[in-house]
C-alpha cells in the first residue's frame, strides 16, 4: 500500500509525523515498509512516498484513513476524518431517475446508488492532481479522479456511470450471460463467463462487478448526469473474474480483500461531496440501495487474566482498556466476561463492539493481538532460559513414519511428484460419478487438473527412470503419500469437493519370457497383494480381515482382468490391480506394471495397532495340503470362506500356496493348492486323526464350490 506523508498527515492531530517515525511506527505494528521514496511534488514541495506491506486480513489499511488509524494508535495523535456532509439535496428523488436491481445479493451483498445533474467535467484543481500524484496515479477528470480519491482515502472502490449512456435509465446487477461481451475501460472487449457478475443496463453489461467498468457507459467531457454507484462484492467472485480475465485493479485488489457493506454510506456520502464540490451540478434526493439487511454490530470479549497469561507479562486493566480505545474498539468494562458460550471460563474484562471496517476480529485472541501489537512486542520480556517439555510425536506422524518405514524395507523409493495433471490423465484415473477438479489459472497451461489419483504421477516417475536406463535388482519399485482432488455434483447442480490423503505404490512386474503370461500376472499381484498385507500389519495389527475382492476396474486404465477392492475389517480401504497396457503406453512404458492406492486415512485411524498375547503352543501341528480344481472364476477367499464356514475346533490356519493351470486341471479351471494346519492343545496329534476334518472340508468345497480332484 503506498502512502503519501503529506497527504496522510492531513488524517492525524497534530500533523507534524515525519517519515523515520511513519516507517518505524507502521513496523512496530505490523506494516514493515518495502519502500521508501523521497521526491519533490510539481508546486516544489518536499514529500516521502513509503510503500507499506499489508496482509490479506487486513483490508481496512488498504487506505489512507486505515493506516492513519494505525499511526494515531501507536504514536498517541488523535484521528482527524474527513466530514462527509452532503449538499443540499435539490435535483429532485433519485428514483424518478433511475431503477435498481439486484438479482445476486449474494455475490453483491449491498449496491448503493447517487444521481448529480448538471456536472461540469472538467480538469481537477492542483490540489486533487497533487494528491494522486503522489501516489503514482495520473489525473483522468475532476468525476473520476474524485472516486479514485476516495478509493486511497477510504479504501471504498466507486465507479461513476454516464446516466444518459444508461439504456432503460436502469442498473441490473446480474450474472453474466455465458459468451456476453464487455467493453472495458482499458479499450479491450472481453468475453464473460456464466460465473461472473456484471453490473448491467436494460440491454447490455456497463462494468464487471468489482473489477473494470465498461467503456460505452463511461464519463466524457459531454457528460451532464452522472451515477455514482458505491457497492461491495463476494470476494472469491472477484478474484475468480480477475484472474481469468488478467485485469487487476485498485478496485479488485480491495474487494479481493473484503470491504463491509456497513462502510459504503460513508464513502457514498464523500465521493457524491466530493463530486458535487469538483464540478458542481445538484445532488438528486435519497439513495438507492440493492442487498441483503445490514449486518447486526459485532462484539467480542476479552479477560484481562486471559490477555496477561497469553502475553507473558503484566499490563494493567486500564492500559488494556487504553490500548483498546486507541484502536476504535469501543471496550466497556464488565465484572464478569463469559467467553466461548461460558465454557472458556469467565472474569474482569472487556466487551469491544468490533468497528465495521475491522472485519479481521473475531476472537478474543484477536483483541490481545491488536494489544501486543499496539503496545509494542518489544516489551515482551526476553527470557535467558525457557522451559521445554519434550513429548512423543503424535500417532499421525508415528503413522507415517511407519508407512516410509515399512515401504522402504520393501525396496520401495519415495516420490514427490506435482499436485497437477492433463485433464485427459485426470478423467483415466476417476470413478464413475465424479468430477476432475480444475483451477482457472492460464498458469498452469496444459496441466490444469488436480491429480484424481497418485498412480499416474508414478507412472511418470518410473517413465523418467527408463529413460535414464535405471536398473534395480527385482524391478523398480515407487510410492508416494499425497491428496488427490475430485468433484461430485448433486442433482441440484451443487459442486461438492473431494479430497483424500492417499499410499499410492508401483512396481515392475517380471516378465520371464518374450510376454507376460497369467502366472507372471498373478505373481506381480500377488506381489503388491503382500506389500498391503505388511502395510495393514505394520499400521492396523489384528484390526480384521485384510479381503481382495475381484471388481470391475473403478477407472478405465486399470486393467480390467486384474483388479480389486481391498477391504479392512469391512471398511473399503482401496484397490489394487495392473496397469492397463493402453494406460502403460501413454507414459511410454512397456511391461508389467502392478499398482495399490490406499486411503491413508483409514490407515492412520487405525494406528497404533493392537496386540494380541497367547501362549506358544504346547504341542506340534500336522499340516495337510489340498489341491481343489474349481472354475477359474472361483476367489481366494470363497475357497477360504467354505473352509471357515465348517468352523473346525482344531483347524489353526488356512495359507495360499499356489495356483496351476494346464492340461490336467481342464480348459477354464484351475487347480488352487492350500495348506491347513491343524493342532490339539492337549496333545500330539497324528496325521490320520485329521481324517475326518479333511473329509468335512472337501465335502464343502464340493458343494459351495464346485470343487473337483485330479485322480490318478
Amino acid at each position: 500500500m503506498l502512502l503519501s506523508l503529506r497527504w496522510i498527515n492531513e488524517y492525524l492531530e497534530p500533523g507534524d509525523l515525519g517519515a523515520d517515525e511513519a516507517a518505524d511506527a507502521l513496523m512496530n505494528v505490523g506494516f514493515p515498509i518495502e519502500a521508501r521514496d523521497d521526491f519533490t511534488d510539481a508546486r516544489g514541495q518536499p514529500d516521502t512516498r513509503l510503500d507499506a506491506e499489508v496482509t490479506s486480513n487486513r483490508g481496512d489499511c488498504l487506505s489512507l484513513i486505515g493506516l492513519a488509524r494505525e499511526l494515531a494508535a501507536k504514536t498517541g495523535r488523535g484521528l482527524k476524518l474527513p466530514d462527509p456532509a452532503l449538499p443540499s439535496a435539490a435535483g429532485g428523488p433519485v428514483g424518478s431517475f433511475i431503477t435498481l436491481h439486484n438479482r445476486v445479493p449474494d455475490q453483491c451483498p449491498r449496491f448503493t446508488v447517487r444521481v448529480i445533474r448538471g456536472v461540469n467535467v472538467g480538469p481537477s484543481p492542483a490540489w486533487l492532481v497533487r494528491h494522486l500524484e503522489s501516489l503514482g496515479q495520473r489525473s483522468i477528470n475532476n468525476v473520476v479522479d474524485a472516486t479514485n480519491f476516495v478509493n486511497f482515502e477510504a479504501g471504498n472502490p466507486s465507479h461513476v456511470f454516464d446516466l444518459d449512456r444508461l439504456a432503460g435509465r436502469q442498473l441490473v446487477v446480474r450474472a453474466a450471460a455465458l459468451g456476453e461481451r464487455l467493453l472495458t475501460l482499458d479499450g479491450k472487449e472481453r468475453t464473460l463467463r456464466a460465473d461472473e457478475i456484471v453490473v448491467a443496463d436494460a440491454e447490455r453489461a456497463q462494468s464487471l462487478a468489482g473489477v473494470i467498468g465498461g467503456g460505452e457507459s463511461q464519463v466524457s467531457d459531454t457528460t451532464r448526469d452522472v451515477v455514482v454507484e458505491v457497492a461491495t462484492w463476494d470476494p472469491v467472485a472477484v478474484r475468480r473474474a480477475s484472474r481469468r480475465l488478467g485485469v487487476r485493479t485498485d478496485a479488485s485488489y480491495r474487494f479481493e480483500r473484503r470491504v463491509d457493506p456497513r462502510t459504503l454510506e460513508w464513502a457514498s456520502r464523500r465521493v457524491a461531496s466530493l463530486i458535487v464540490s469538483l464540478a458542481g451540478g445538484q445532488l438528486c434526493e435519497g439513495v438507492l440501495e440493492a442487498g441483503r439487511p445490514l449486518p447486526d454490530p459485532t462484539t467480542v470479549p476479552l479477560r484481562f487474566a486471559r490477555c496477561r497469561s497469553v502475553l507473558g507479562f503484566d499490563v494493567p486493566d486500564a492500559e488494556i482498556e487504553s490500548l483498546l480505545a486507541s484502536q476504535g474498539l469501543s471496550p466497556s468494562r464488565t465484572a464478569r466476561v463469559e467467553v466461548g458460550g461460558g465454557s472458556g471460563g469467565g472474569g474482569v474484562g472487556v466487551v469491544c463492539e468490533i468497528p465495521p471496517h475491522r472485519t479481521d476480529l473475531h476472537r478474543e485472541i484477536d483483541l490481545i493481538e491488536e494489544v501486543a501489537r499496539t503496545k509494542g512486542l518489544d516489551a515482551v520480556p526476553v527470557a535467558d532460559r525457557l522451559p521445554v517439555e519434550v513429548k512423543p510425536p503424535q500417532d499421525e506422524v508415528r503413522a507415517l513414519r511407519e508407512v516410509g518405514r515399512v515401504l522402504t524395507g520393501l525396496g520401495f523409493y519415495e516420490t514427490v511428484t506435482f499436485s497437477f495433471v492433463r485433464p485427459d490423465e485426470g478423467r483415466a484415473w476417476l470413478s464413475s460419478g465424479l468430477e476432475p477438479a480444475s483451477v482457472d489459472d492460464e498458469r498452469r497451461g496444459a496441466e490444469p487438473t488436480l491429480r484424481t489419483s497418485v498412480i499416474p504421477g508414478l507412472l511418470a516417475c518410473r517413465r523418467a527412470n527408463q529413460d535414464g536406463q535405471v536398473k534395480v535388482e527385482g524391478g523398480v519399485r515407487l510410492f508416494e503419500v499425497s491428496r488427490v482432488f475430485a468433484q461430485q455434483r448433486n442433482p441440484s447442480g451443487s459442486v461438492i469437493s473431494v479430497e483424500n490423503r492417499n499410499v499410492a505404490f508401483l512396481l515392475d512386474g517380471e516378465i520371464k519370457g518374450k510376454r507376460a503370461t497369467v502366472d507372471d500376472r498373478q505373481a506381480a499381484v500377488r506381489a503388491v497383494r503382500g506389500v498391503i498385507e505388511h502395510l495393514a500389519a505394520a499400521l492396523a495389527g489384528p484390526a480384521g480381515p485384510l479381503e481382495c475382492h475381484p471388481a470391475e476396474p473403478h477407472a478405465p486404465s486399470l486393467d480390467p482382468a486384474a483388479y480389486a477392492r481391498v477391504t479392512l475389517g469391512g471398511t473399503v480401504l482401496g484397490y489394487l490391480g495392473l496397469v492397463g497396457d493402453a494406460a502403460a503406453k501413454t507414459y511410454g512404458l512397456e511391461g508389467l506394471y502392478a499398482c495399490a492406492e490406499l486411503n491413508l486415512g483409514v490407515l492412520i485411524g487405525l494406528f497404533p495397532p493392537g496386540s494380541r498375547v497367547h501362549d506358544l503352543p504346547a504341542f506340534p501341528c500336522v499340516e495337510r495340503d489340498l489341491s481343489p480344481i474349481v472354475d477359474e472364476a472361483t476367489s481366494w477367499s470363497a475357497l477360504a470362506g467354505a473352509v471357515g464356514s465348517l468352523k473346525l475346533p482344531r483347524l489353526e490356519a488356512v495359507e495360499f500356496v499356489g495356483t496351476f493351470r494346464g492340461k490336467q486341471a481342464g480348459a477354464g479351471k484351475k487347480s488352487v493348492t492350500m495348506r491347513l494346519r491343524f493342532r490339539d492343545p492337549a496333545k500330539t496329534l497324528r496325521h490320520e486323526e485329521v481324517d475326518g476334518e479333511i473329509e468335512a472340508i472337501v465335502s464343502s468345497l464340493n458343494a459351495r464350490c464346485g470343487a473337483a480332484w485330479r485322480t490318478v
